[in-house]
């Protein structure tokens, strides 16, 4: 059943007669052109495995997500992507919202704005509530989990209550200035090849996805927020529209922004910039850095910076995610700790860096000023 205060919302726009819709490309780039060069993480605290981790009742940490969004300000870090998960609103809605404003507040302490992820289609596609089993030891992103749930999903039956958590999240923060935007779909037809999870995934997930996302944009806008939506593209060719799929032409025609994740070599992630100017659009890379393959701080930031692109790294402290290791870990587990070159992540849990120099040049480029001490403990 819709909740209460959105169905008045419904029936005000039956009244006023108003049909959200996609924004222009003027209103895009107005909205872009009042922000600073946007340069950011894709955020998990530490002591998180995964979105349930984070989000639910009795794994929330706030004192953990103070002190490390208090190093991603001190790098001039103004934004960060975090991902949410259907399943606390499911269980919860007013205790989801609840911590979410507890995140705004520490976000907006350290003049951070966030950009929150409805769904993911990457790694487990059966997510469970309560307490989430232990990590994989060696293995990069051993627990995190999809949202939807594969079931969920190819159930279509299902999906009136995933279209009420989309309408339900963004409606409570339509007008909150925290809130920088809403990328509704991380990766949607990824099939986590290379993961055990491949073979769990439905063969026709693109297609589903396909159908279904339209009705989600529908009713991200039937909350009428001031913040723009979006879906990131990820792979493939997008040097002209007719090289697109199906569902990446749908996620462009349906965006308000235009976002991209990228973890190629320099070169690549211009010409990928080049290939998305067609569209007149801002553009935000909301995924980057991979050591592993070249695509680093001080390869890419110049890069974005130079064309006006904001950018997230993906990593940011090394915790229970483990991504600092590489993806080739599901095949072969790292059984010696951390590697001597992390493939993502750029602090320790205490506060020290993986390295000094690619901490000073990311406060140079932002324009924060002098290196921070190494090795800050928490507070």
């Amino acid at each position: 059943m819709l909740r209460f205060s959105a169905l008045l919302l419904t029936l005000a726009w039956a009244a006023l007669a108003v049909e959200p819709v996609r924004w222009t490309p003027e209103m895009a780039n107005e909205w872009y052109s009042k922000l600073p060069w946007t340069v950011g993480v894709n955020y998990i605290p530490a002591s998180a495995s995964n979105q349930l981790e984070m989000w639910q009742n009795n794994t929330f940490d706030p004192a953990v997500i103070d002190t490390e969004l208090g190093w991603a300000q001190s790098l001039g870090m103004n934004s960060v992507r975090v991902f949410l998960h259907d399943l606390p609103w499911q269980q919860d809605s007013a205790g989801l919202i609840k911590r979410m404003n507890q995140f705004l507040a520490i976000a907006n302490k350290h003049k951070i704005r966030v950009i929150f992820v409805l769904f993911s289609s990457t790694y487990d596609p059966f997510p469970e509530p309560g307490i989430q089993r232990e990590i994989k030891a060696g293995v990069q992103n051993s627990a995190w989990v999809q949202s939807p749930g594969a079931n969920n999903l190819a159930t279509e039956r299902r999906w009136h209550d995933l279209l009420e958590y989309v309408e339900g999240v963004i409606h409570e923060f339509v007008t909150d200035k925290r809130v920088l935007a809403w990328d509704l779909w991380n990766e949607p037809d990824n099939m986590n090849a290379g993961t055990t999870y491949n073979r769990s995934e439905p063969a026709n997930k693109a297609e589903i996805v396909a159908r279904f996302l339209p009705e989600v944009f529908k009713y991200a806008r039937a909350a009428l927020p001031q913040q723009p939506l979006t879906t990131g593209l990820w792979t493939g060719d997008w040097s002209s529209p007719d090289k697109l799929t199906p569902l990446q032409k749908l996620q462009i025609e349906e965006s308000d922004i235009i976002t991209f994740h990228n973890y190629g070599k320099p070169e690549d992630f211009e010409k990928r910039i080049q290939w998305l100017q067609q569209y007149h659009r801002p553009i935000l890379c909301t995924e980057f850095m991979s050591r592993d393959t070249g695509s680093t701080f001080e390869a890419i930031l110049p890069i974005a910076k130079k064309y006006n692109v904001a950018a997230f790294s993906w990593g940011f402290v090394a915790g229970k995610t483990q991504t600092y290791l590489p993806r080739s870990t599901w095949q072969t587990p790292f059984t010696n700790g951390k590697p001597a070159v992390w493939n993502q992540d750029i602090f320790t849990d205490t506060g020290a860096p993986f390295s000094q120099k690619e901490i000073d040049f990311i406060r140079q480029i932002t324009g924060r000023g002098a290196a921070m001490p190494s090795g800050k403990s928490r507070k």
